[in-house]
Parts: C-alpha cells; structure tokens; sequence
C-alpha cells in the first residue's frame, strides 16, 4: 500500500476508513463524513478491513477503527496495522474506558473519541489529525489525484472523465460517486447495497432497489459507448457488479 503522506488533508475528498460493526453508527459516521466533504469506506469488521486495504488502489488518509469489533479486536487489529502502515488511526471507544483509550495510544493510535459523540466533534478531530499527520510543506506541493483505466483517466481535483480520445465525458454526481467506488476496489465484487449507499449517499436502503441497475447502466453507455469497447463493468448474478480493469494511480 502507498503512504498517504503527500495526499492528505487539506484535500477536499480525504478518504477516510470507518470501521465498526453496529451498522445504524457505521452508516451514520459514513454520511457524516461525505456530508462533511470526505471520500469513507466502511467495514464490520477485522476481515473486511483488510479486505478493503488490500483491494483499494492507495491506503486511506485516516482508519476510524472501534474498539469493541467481534472476532478480533480493534486494539489487536491496531496492532498488526502499525506492523504494515503509518496511516493515522483514531480509535472509537465507549465512554469512561480509560483502559481502552490508554492501550490504544500506547500501541500506536493517534487519537480517540468517545461514543457518543456530536457530528462536530468527530468532524473536528478527523480534520485535526489530518493536518498534524501531514508532513511540513506538504501542502505546497503539487498532487496528482488521477486514476487510470484503459486509457480512460478520472481527475478527482477536477471530478473530470477524460476518454482514450482526450475528450472530457459529463457525469452526473451519482455517476461519478459510482466510478470512484468502481475504482477504489477493481476486482472485486460489489453489491447493490454497497453501491446505493455510494451513489446515493443515503442510509437504510433495500438492497433490491433497482436504482443502483440503472445508474450502472447510464454509467456503461458512458465509458463503453461503442459495440467493440471492452467491457468493464461485469454483472455477478445474484452478487452485484465487478469492475474488472486495472486501475492505475498517478
């Protein structure tokens, strides 16, 4: 994984990690953050966050990781995160759990915040972080926030799609949301649920909504726009969707 030193804050679509296995506070904190300009992925647990780290083209600029997961812990998962990667690490923790708090600063957490929690707060922290954990004179510095993908190109400062032809393709919100989320995670399958909540930035959705088929389909006709263009979004009956290109960074 890369090291997000030269791409943190103060970019506007920080990508922020948010792992916890209470799904109401696991899409309550993933809305917040986009509401609050962030790119956040979630993850119930320990598996999954892995499973994330390992599919995404870069490392996240920050992991919201909650104590108390099933299975392995958020203190042992802490552990073997700081063995692999320095991404900064703000820690969720009960109430009035010193212990939790203490144990988690000692094995290299790099904040905490306590549950509950105000929607400033949490935004307050997250950006704090962000800021200290950016290297002096890194914000002078010139970023290059694109993704590749058979000759297409996604400027994410400019939320611009430049085709093959260097042509600049309009998408829609939803539409760009979706071809991020696509290309955050290339090979792997997606499920409507997971897309929904991407594309339409809402909580609580019925993973049969067929909303998601449709914006798939608007996004295809877009960047497979002719009868021979290879085909990059594959159905998974029964699953959801995979994007099966390679996805570069530059």
């Amino acid at each position: 994984m890369l090291e997000p030193a030269e791409r943190r804050l103060l970019d506007p679509e920080a990508h922020i990690l948010v792992v916890e296995d209470d799904s109401d506070m696991r899409n309550l904190v993933a809305r917040l953050l986009r509401e609050a300009g962030f790119r956040a992925s979630v993850a119930r647990d320990g598996r999954e966050m892995w499973e994330v780290l390992d599919a995404i083209a870069a490392q996240p600029d920050l992991i919201l990781l909650d104590v108390m997961l099933p299975g392995v812990s958020g203190l042992d998962l802490l552990r073997r995160l700081r063995e692999r990667s320095r991404v900064p690490v703000m820690m969720l923790t009960a109430r009035g759990e010193e212990m939790d708090r203490v144990l988690g600063l000692e094995l290299g957490a790099d904040d905490y915040v306590a549950k509950p929690f105000s929607s400033r707060e949490l935004v307050a922290r997250i950006r704090a972080l962000l800021r200290r954990s950016t290297p002096a004179g890194a914000e002078a510095e010139p970023r290059l926030r694109r993704l590749g993908f058979a000759g297409w190109v996604l400027d994410m400062a400019r939320r611009e799609l430049v085709s093959p032809e260097e042509a600049i393709v309009d998408l829609s919100g939803a539409e760009y949301d979706l071809l991020l989320a696509f290309l955050e995670h290339p090979q792997r399958v997606l499920s409507r649920e997971q897309l929904l909540e991407v594309a339409k930035r809402r909580v609580g959705v019925d993973p049969f909504d067929r909303t998601v088929d449709v914006q798939v389909g608007r996004l295809r006709r877009k960047i497979e726009p002719q009868d021979t263009s290879p085909s990059l979004i594959k159905t998974v009956r029964g699953a959801g969707y995979v994007f099966v290109a390679d996805v570069t960074r530059a």
